[in-house]
Order: structure tokens, then sequence, then C-alpha cells
């Protein structure tokens, strides 16, 4: 669920994205029936065919600015989905830092670790943050519905603590940097509700994550939904928003399982009062007051501090939603900066 428009970047190439095959070589005319149109990011015809448009570039791992200090590499994790990570080490750091596991928006439907904004945003987090990330590329719907992505966020996690477990040297450049007690799940949009749905799932047996161990958890305008409609959701929206409510619709109608509404638990948070009984980590909440999830956002967090949960919410005033990744204006500009300072503070708090 990110912008619909978009100045294009000079095109690279990732030969790790599986996701290339579905974005080129047909042409929409020989799949007359459309289905579900996003414009400029993803149409889906009656037939399964899913037309992605490269509106934003895939760029290699390697292309980050020297001054950041950051290498990155890719690595395959599971070949029978075609599943693989991004990993981002700071050169800077004095002493062992925090992993953080991070997942990308797109509404389950779109975007990659590889994305050129997802790529400088995390590159400028693990150098001013000081952490190493590992970016998860899942698969995505509607080819692949939920819960396919919880399912690869699970293995992303266990395929960390395995390498973590047994120390494994081809590792040693990004494990040997890392903190194994300071351990964060992160993600934006639809991989804030991952990473949400992920901690409910480990969160009756997080013993079996050592030796990592989960000390918080970072959710940035995570997308969440429902049935009724939240008072900014009926608001008029801003022009060219990055997440527009007939979009929010087409992605849950995309990657819910078919037949589920709205009000299923992995699109609506509140449906079941499931969050008292869960064992959560502190909880970092980062909401945009223009994006229409603001509302929805906020009820999440009112739920989790009236269950008893540590939660910091954040608003940041006069943004919508991916302005930290899809908008360069001075405005955006600071408002990033803002993020990645309260995300710095709550790693090391």
């Amino acid at each position: 669920m990110l912008l619909i428009v978009l100045v294009k970047k000079i095109m690279g190439v990732l030969s790790l994205d599986p996701r290339q095959s579905h974005n080129t070589g047909k042409n929409h005319h020989n799949h007359p029936n459309l289905v579900e149109e996003i414009s400029g990011l993803i149409k889906v015809y009656n037939n399964g065919y899913v037309e992605r448009p490269p509106i934003i570039s895939n760029i290699p791992c390697n292309n980050i600015p020297s001054e950041l200090r950051v290498t990155s590499r890719d690595i395959m994790i599971d070949r029978f989905t075609n599943m693989w990570v991004r990993i981002y080490v700071p050169h800077h750091v004095q002493k062992k830092v925090p992993l953080v596991v991070y997942f990308h928006g797109g509404g389950f439907c779109v975007g990659s670790a590889a994305w050129s904004c997802y790529h400088e945003f995390i590159a400028n987090m693990a150098s001013k943050v000081g952490c190493v990330v590992v970016s998860v590329n899942y698969r995505l719907a509607p080819e692949n519905r939920l819960p396919a992505a919880y399912d690869d966020g699970y293995t992303a996690l266990m395929w960390v603590k395995q390498q973590a477990a047994s120390g494994n040297r081809e590792h040693a450049w990004w494990l040997s940097c890392c903190n194994l007690s300071g351990l964060f799940l992160a993600g934006d949009s639809a991989g804030a509700n991952i990473v949400h749905n992920l901690t409910l799932r480990t969160s009756s047996s997080l013993v079996a994550l050592r030796p990592l161990s989960l000390r918080g958890t970072i959710l940035i305008q995570p997308f969440f939904g429902g049935e009724s409609r939240t008072s900014s959701e009926k608001a008029p929206q801003p022009h060219r928003s990055a997440l527009t409510l007939s979009a929010s619709d087409a992605y849950w109608r995309m990657s819910l399982p078919l037949g589920a509404n709205r009000d299923h638990p992995w699109c609506n948070p509140l449906a079941n009062n499931s969050l008292k009984s869960a064992e959560l980590p502190a909880m970092l909440v980062c909401v945009s007051e223009m994006d229409i999830l603001m509302d929805r956002n906020k009820e999440f967090c009112s739920a989790l501090v009236n269950a008893g949960k540590s939660v910091k919410m954040v608003v940041y005033k006069g943004v919508g939603h991916g302005f930290q990744i899809l908008n360069n204006s001075p405005l955006s500009n600071a408002r990033k900066q803002e993020m990645i300072a309260h995300v710095k503070a709550f790693i090391n708090s």
C-alpha cells in the first residue's frame, strides 16, 4: 500500500527477487477480465495472472552511500518458497548491537526488501540507530494469501535463531556484531501487521527463540482494518494519499483467506479480545496524523494500555501513510529523522 504516484528511480536488477516474473513479460490485453486493480501497483485477472508494474525500482544490496558506512548482503533462506533476506551491518559500532528483523509494507500484495525506498530507509536505520537489520522478503498475495506472510515471518525468525544457535561461521560477518539478547521485530504498514501477528504466534513460547531474546516490537503505521469505518477512514483523503480507503479494501480482499471479512482477527486485532491474554513485549507504535489508519492505530494502542501492556505511541504531525519512505519533502524528512530518533531511543532504553 505504497504511493501510487512516485517518480521512478534508476532501475536496478536483483537476481534474488522472485517477483520479477510476475511484473513483466505479458500484455494485459491477453487477460481481458480484470477482477482487482490498485492503479499503478497491481492488476489481478480472473485466470490468476497478476501484474505488478515496476513503479519503484529494485536496487542491488551493495548500492549504499559510503557515508552511511553500512555493509549489506542478500541471503536465500528458503529455496522452496524463494524467500530471502537482505542484511545490513553498520561499520562504526564499538560493541555488540541490537538485532532488528524488519518486514516491509505493501498491503501484503506488493513491495520488496529490494525496493529502493526500503533499501535506503533501512540502510539509514542501521547506520543512525546502530543496529544490525535483517530485512525479510516474504511471499505476496493474492498468489499466497495469509497466513503465507506470517509463515514466512516465522521461518525467517527461526532461521535467524538457527544461525545464532549454531554460530555459523559463514554468517559471522553479521552475527558477531549482534547482541542476541537485544532482538526487536519491526515493520511498517502490512509489515507491522506481520510483526504483531508473529508476536502473537511466538508469545506463548518465547523460550523457543533462545539464544535470541525478544525485547520489543516496533509497529510503524500498522495496517489494520475492520468492517465498521473509523472517522479517519471516512474523512476526506489528502490528494495523492499513499493509502486510500478503496486501496485498503482491495488489499484485504486479495490477502485475507477466501470468504473472510475485515473483522477477521488477522485484519482487526480487536475483534476477538486476544490482546489481554497475550504475552507481549514492550511496543513502540508510530502513527501518522494524515493517515486513514490513524484512528485504528490509536484504538489499538488504547486496547493495549487497557490490557496492561507496555506501549509507547508517537504521532507524527502533518504527514501521511508511508511518509518515511515515499516522500522527500522537508516536512517528511524532518519527521523521518524524528522517527529514527524515536526508534533509537526505544531500542536503547
